[in-house]
């Protein structure tokens, strides 16, 4: 289990600052006080393992929040399935919704953190062919093509076969949908994480580009002759046991950034040369910035007009995983985070390091870093407008012109970002950085 700790900020250490007074006690033939020397101020260089170390706390200080949020979330699945209503149905989305606030700013750690990119995909894999997982309306569903797993229905069956496997499904426990990802060979094949809580809290999303997202009944986890759509108690064990799932994963995650053991990640992690660990850093913010925010999340959906390449598709909560998602990259650079609690971790950053050799740069990367919040904010606001909002699915729709216009706002935003991390780069150290473009031509 992991190891569970209040994380103390770390502060920049202030600017020395030395006063020499250079008195005589005898005055000059002109009767004259002798001179007193200007104070002078001496700038402490920045210290770079001081940087590295907020960097491995604010990375333990975020995913602490996405295992809190969890657990809530966990919490009210639990409330959901004791007593299955439209109040408690609400309680467990709104609580899914803001478990992604804490998730999704830390996606920036996965990119150049082996530990973090070979774990992530057990809770934030995407695309998924929902049909793996429960019921859908077969005439308004679109799957990989060839993956015989894409109906197989986990929920009504208790036997499946995909690609020619046969499993044993009839106990639905948190080890067992772990084992099912990817059965047969299909990534599309996704049978944990956020999204598969997400599509059994909320459903299919059948709007297609008009307003409205998924709206699943509470009755299906209702007993006896009040269930919906059938196999209520086995769709509220699947749920059950993904989001133990997820808690499980986080438990994990989290001590491999606890200060408190010298056998995890944080402590290889710190242990490396300081051009590696920015090296790291760095990488992580350039290819959230540009090969999967600005392309596999936003540029893919949009040329394809495609909703079901929207990231959050069944509670079109998308234009926040895709803020959340630029906040992260932000707070890696500026070493701020603000917790879940309103509270503010801050320390020796990036910026400083850069703002060291080239003031110009750091300003010049901080606006930016400043301009994609606004242009992602654009988005978030215009979806979250309280008369006729748009959401992101309704943005990528062909003949809407002003919600692409957003969308190619956020996305140029982020490419000119990209470009001044990798200046960044170098500033520090890092000769060639080279983010994850994800194949994609900006």
């Amino acid at each position: 289990m992991a190891v569970r700790q209040h994380l103390k900020p770390l502060f920049l250490a202030t600017s020395a600052l030395t006063l020499l007074v250079a008195c005589s006690e005898e005055t000059n033939t002109a009767n004259e006080a002798a001179p007193v020397s200007e104070p002078t101020t001496t700038a402490r260089p920045v210290d770079q393992a001081a940087v590295i170390t907020h960097y491995a706390d604010l990375a333990q200080a975020t995913y602490q929040d996405a295992l809190t949020t969890a657990q809530h979330l966990r919490n009210a699945v639990e409330a959901l399935i004791a007593n299955p209503s439209d109040e408690t149905l609400d309680a467990a989305r709104n609580a899914w919704l803001a478990a992604r606030v804490p998730y999704q700013q830390s996606e920036v750690f996965r990119f150049g953190n082996a530990v973090v990119d070979d774990w992530e995909g057990q809770l934030n894999a995407w695309p998924l062919d929902e049909g793996l997982i429960d019921y859908v309306a077969n005439d308004a569903y679109q799957y990989e093509l060839g993956n015989d797993g894409a109906t197989v229905n986990i929920v009504a069956n208790t036997e499946i076969n995909v690609g020619g496997q046969t499993v044993d499904v009839s106990t639905l426990s948190p080890e067992l949908l772990a084992d099912l990802n990817e059965i047969g060979g299909s990534e599309a094949n996704v049978a944990t994480g956020y999204h598969a809580v997400e599509f059994l809290l909320w459903g299919q999303d059948l709007n297609g580009f008009e307003a409205g997202a998924g709206n699943r009944s509470a009755t299906d986890f209702a007993a006896g002759d009040a269930c919906t759509n059938g196999n209520c108690e086995r769709r509220a064990a699947y749920l059950e046991a993904a989001s133990e799932l997820l808690v499980q994963d986080l438990e994990w995650m989290v001590a491999q950034w606890s200060p408190s053991t010298t056998t995890n990640y944080r402590h290889e992690l710190t242990s490396m040369a300081t051009t590696e660990v920015f090296q790291k850093m760095l990488f992580g913010m350039g290819s959230l910035s540009l090969g999967e925010l600005a392309g596999e999340r936003m540029k893919v959906a949009l040329e394809a007009n495609s909703y079901e390449d929207e990231h959050d598709c069944f509670s079109d909560n998308t234009h926040n995983s895709h803020y959340y998602n630029g906040k992260g990259i932000e707070n890696v650079y500026t070493g701020t985070y603000t917790r879940v609690d309103g509270t503010v971790l801050s320390g020796p950053s990036l910026s400083a390091l850069v703002a060291e050799t080239n003031p110009v740069l750091d300003a010049e990367l901080t606006q930016q870093l400043q301009a994609s919040m606004a242009a992602l904010g654009q988005i978030k606001a215009a979806a979250e407008a309280s008369d006729n909002p748009t959401k992101f699915d309704m943005m990528i729709a062909p003949a809407n012109t002003s919600g692409a216009e957003l969308i190619n706002n956020a996305i140029a935003a982020l490419v000119a970002q990209t470009a001044n991390i990798e200046k960044a780069a170098r500033i520090v150290g890092v000769e060639s950085l080279q983010p994850d473009d994800a194949g994609h031509t900006f």
